[in-house]
């Protein structure tokens, strides 16, 4: 499980790089090009020149035969696409079979698989939690099991990695795979014979009430599911008194431009426009709201920052443009870029910038990038840490030739990502130091996560949140026992920073055990109270006045 690099304040170096780099595609599914046509609601690849090779079919079959030592066509081709596209454009990418389900099943909302969460921990799979309903709870495997064999196979030690173990758990629906466990209090190893299963992959974290008024969304990316999950998500906390919602879109890189529009769509009245596109063969095409919204006037708020990417960018710029809520947070990535991905006859894929989307007023957010050079784009979000963004908006600036004017007069800007309504620093905490250390270098996770391992015959009689919450705490013991885990680490610190940090300390362990034995509804309750960004979102829906303004 990944770590929410938001909740390390003070940060200098940046952590979010990783997932800014694989910023998702924003794609309206495929709907014409030159290299294929769709019958039936099928795709149907098209020779570029009836009859004939093309030339670089032509280069390629030349070299496989005479190069001096042997070469793989395969590799060739994709060597070929990838020269192609690399000087073209930061989003334009080429994906080869081997990758193609491993890049977008996620977006699917579905994988056909085992059904568990893991991570490698001491060089094996460790189960984190079963999917609930999935054929690996259905056969008895359980969170905190370690799988040393794959169909008689030893993976344990054996430099397992992430994809490796995907490859090896992933498979066919109906198809069986054995896998052999150690669980922890059992003398020997554990057998099961799994068959796979279409296994769902939820775009919505958690959806709950902060409290008797105020409901909260987290939505993590735009998968095809992502409208159905979200509808269903306020449905719920409508019925449990949700007046003012709050949609935490940070960290979400984006997706399906048709779910943006969708839960876009949740949000405003029938004919308001929600974003347009339009590219050099793309003529432009509007996408209005219908009227089956069902949050168009309750109070909203939506948390974005420099993780907010692509259809995360597009629901917040339709909310903006409409004056319909409120933007909190810090500046979006900025990008304005739409793909649409082609098929391949070999099972590889063509995604390829195709047209830019635009705000109801008009605006592109896609921040500049020079052809031919795309280090610069990408290291423009780490230049936000080291430039002092993060910590304050007084260095950004965006010129007045990208101005534009909501109806109710409020100006918005393009050209570089989403500016919130209201701006939300990145904590400078010079207090709780031996917190933020222990923090950003993941250590109160990685005790979290063992003390789990250890306890889980009891934590597992927590079967809810109310109830995990209510009668588990960090004992000041358990506690001593972080505090010298991390001297062990090389952590030093002073008895004082060490006692004023343990409220946070503790409220983030008990966060990450909670995750740990109820996914992430065991943890956004409990972390959120601290979240600088979420609290601010608070008082703005709290402060009337302020809202309205």
């Amino acid at each position: 499980m990944v770590t929410f690099a938001e909740i390390f304040p003070n940060m200098k170096k940046f952590r979010f790089l990783p997932i800014i780099i694989a910023i998702v595609f924003v794609t309206g599914m495929i709907a014409g090009s030159y290299i294929y046509k769709v019958r039936d609601n099928r795709i149907v690849i098209s020779p570029y020149m009836s009859g004939k090779s093309s030339g670089i079919d032509n280069i390629i079959d030349y070299i496989t035969k005479n190069y001096v030592d042997s070469v793989s066509s395969k590799e060739l081709k994709k060597y070929a696409i990838t020269g192609m596209l690399k000087d073209l454009d930061p989003h334009s990418s080429y994906i080869t079979a081997d990758e193609f389900h491993e890049i977008n099943d996620p977006l699917m909302g579905s994988f056909e698989g085992i059904g568990i969460t893991f991570r490698i921990e001491n060089d094996t799979i460790m189960v984190i939690n079963t999917i609930p309903g999935g054929p690996s709870e259905k056969v008895g495997l359980m969170g905190g099991d370690r799988i040393v064999k794959v169909n008689d196979s030893v993976i344990a030690g054996n430099g397992i990695t992430n994809n490796k173990a995907i490859k090896l758990l992933k498979g066919k629906k109906g198809t069986k795979v054995k896998v052999t466990v150690y669980r922890r209090g059992v003398p020997n190893l554990l057998d099961f014979t799994i068959t796979r299963d279409v296994i769902p992959m939820y775009s919505m974290d958690v959806a709950f009430m902060v409290n008797d008024s105020i409901g909260y969304i987290k939505l993590n990316k735009f998968s095809a599911t992502t409208g159905e999950e979200f509808e269903k998500g306020v449905e719920k906390l409508k019925k449990q008194g949700m007046t003012a919602l709050i949609l935490d879109l940070r960290g979400n890189p984006g997706g399906f431009l048709k779910s943006a529009i969708s839960v876009a769509d949740d949000f405003l009245p029938a004919d308001k426009l929600i974003v347009y596109t339009q590219g050099k063969a793309r003529p432009r095409k509007y996408a209005f709201a219908t009227s089956k919204g069902i949050w168009e006037k309750k109070t909203l708020v939506i948390l974005i920052d420099e993780g907010s990417a692509s259809a995360s960018e597009i629901v917040t710029g339709a909310v903006q443009d409409n004056d319909r809520g409120l933007v909190v947070g810090r500046r979006s990535f900025g990008k304005g870029l739409v793909q649409e991905q082609i098929p391949l006859p070999d099972g590889s894929a063509l995604r390829l910038t195709v047209a830019r989307y635009y705000t109801p007023t008009g605006r592109c957010i896609q921040k500049p990038y020079k052809k031919n050079d795309f280090d610069d784009y990408y290291k423009e979000a780490y230049e936000r840490f080291l430039d002092g963004e993060v910590e304050s908006p007084d260095s950004i600036h965006f010129p007045d030739s990208l101005k534009y004017t909501t109806p109710k007069g409020k100006i918005v800007y393009g050209g570089g990502g989403i500016m919130p309504d209201i701006y939300v620093p990145l904590p400078t905490d010079s207090v709780h130091t031996f917190y933020n250390i222990l923090a950003n270098k993941g250590l109160i996770y990685q005790f979290a996560f063992d003390y789990t391992d250890k306890n889980r015959k009891k934590l597992n009689k927590f079967k809810d949140f109310d109830s995990f919450n209510k009668n588990f705490n960090m004992t000041d013991a358990v506690y001593d026992s972080l505090v010298k885990f991390a001297q062990e680490k090389g952590i030093k610190s002073t008895p004082d920073k060490i006692k004023v940090s343990k409220d946070k300390i503790k409220t983030l362990f008990k966060a990450y055990v909670g995750r740990n034995i109820l996914d992430e509804k065991g943890f956004y309750p409990i972390y959120l109270p601290t979240d600088t960004t979420f609290k601010r979102a608070v008082k703005a829906i709290e402060d009337r006045e302020l809202y309205q303004k």
